[in-house]
């Protein structure tokens, strides 16, 4: 599959839209949502993060119930979902995300959350002592609905040591999702690419998404994440090229031919080219996210969410009909 990579930025474009379009038509997939992400305080020190207090963020914090609460209240009737990720913090653990997931639910039963990645759910083993198993059945008796896919970065384990060193395996990563899966629940799974890792390692991460998606069925999505360069100690001196961007969604939507959806997240690659990715294999933008602190942290433009209305307009605009979906891609409205 490597060589793919030669194929012409048009050519393998072509290719992915033919495989796109058979499977959604010209529908492009939005929901709206809202980014939370608890504490930013880390024991771990990944090279690519701009968002962990202990690197260059200068500015630690730790939301409280209340907080999170109060944030809630302001979008809670324009959103059906509560997307939470956060840092590995040790003061947080599972009595902290069981009270806020209960509080969430009492307040707000219509909310789906998705909430903890894998590299969480490695964390709050190790901090509780308990197995992953106990984890994430925790994890659903309080009400977490599905998973997000972050965490994955690139399974290659020289590459991921050397960017993420303490954070969880590769096999590990891809044995909690099997698990959260065999529970009847879904996921999303991610690859963060346009660091310091080859095309053959995107391809293998690829492949190994591919391999446990034909044992379980359980990812809904596979998102490329675009790595943004500011802020972080990989010391990349070039952001990955448009070019590069399109040709690596359009080889995951050839590759993953089991997973549903190829998400081009706008808040990692931009809104624009998320919209141009489109033509190349994606058929989802992610959503309105209201506030996202991670990867603007890194450079990208997105702090502030972008509306729901201002989704439907470029969505149109770029020639794709907009559907709002809920998180598990069920349809609830067309524009």
């Amino acid at each position: 599959m490597l060589k793919t990579y030669d194929k012409t930025v048009l050519e393998l474009g072509a290719e992915a839209s033919i495989v796109r379009r058979k499977m959604h038509g010209n529908k492009l997939f939005f929901n709206s949502n809202k980014h939370i992400n608890p504490t930013n305080i880390c024991k771990d020190v990944c090279k690519f993060c701009a968002f962990s207090s202990s690197r260059k963020n200068p500015n630690p914090y730790e939301l409280t119930i209340e907080e999170i609460l109060t944030s809630l209240a302001q979008c809670a009737n324009e959103i059906t979902e509560v997307h939470i990720v956060g840092a590995h913090n040790p003061k947080m653990g599972l009595a902290y995300y069981g009270e806020l997931f209960g509080a969430i639910k009492k307040a707000y039963p219509h909310l789906h959350i998705k909430a903890l990645t894998a590299a969480e759910v490695n964390f709050l083993s190790e901090l509780e002592n308990l197995s992953y198993e106990a984890v994430l059945e925790k994890m659903a008796e309080l009400g977490v609905d599905s998973m997000p896919g972050g965490g994955a970065e690139i399974f290659d384990e020289a590459t991921r040591s050397f960017i993420a060193k303490g954070k969880v395996s590769s096999e590990n990563w891809l044995r909690i999702h099997e698990l959260w899966h065999k529970m009847g629940k879904k996921s999303n799974a991610t690859m963060l690419f346009g660091h310091i890792e080859t095309r053959a390692h995107r391809i293998e991460h690829i492949e190994r998404i591919k391999r446990l998606q034909e044992k379980t069925g359980g990812f809904n999505a596979f998102i490329p994440l675009v790595y943004n360069v500011e802020n972080n100690f990989l010391n990349v001196p070039h952001p990955v090229s448009g070019h590069e961007i399109l040709k690596t969604i359009a080889i995951s939507r050839l590759i993953l031919d089991n997973v549903p959806h190829i998400k081009a997240y706008w808040v990692a690659a931009s809104l624009n080219l998320a919209l141009v990715a489109a033509e190349f294999g994606a058929d989802d933008l992610d959503g309105t996210i209201q506030t996202e602190s991670i990867i603007s942290q890194a450079g990208a433009a997105s702090k502030g969410g972008v509306s729901r209305e201002t989704l439907i307009a470029y969505i149109k605009d770029a020639g794709f009909a907009p559907v709002e979906r809920d998180s598990l891609y069920n349809e609830l409205k067309s524009f």
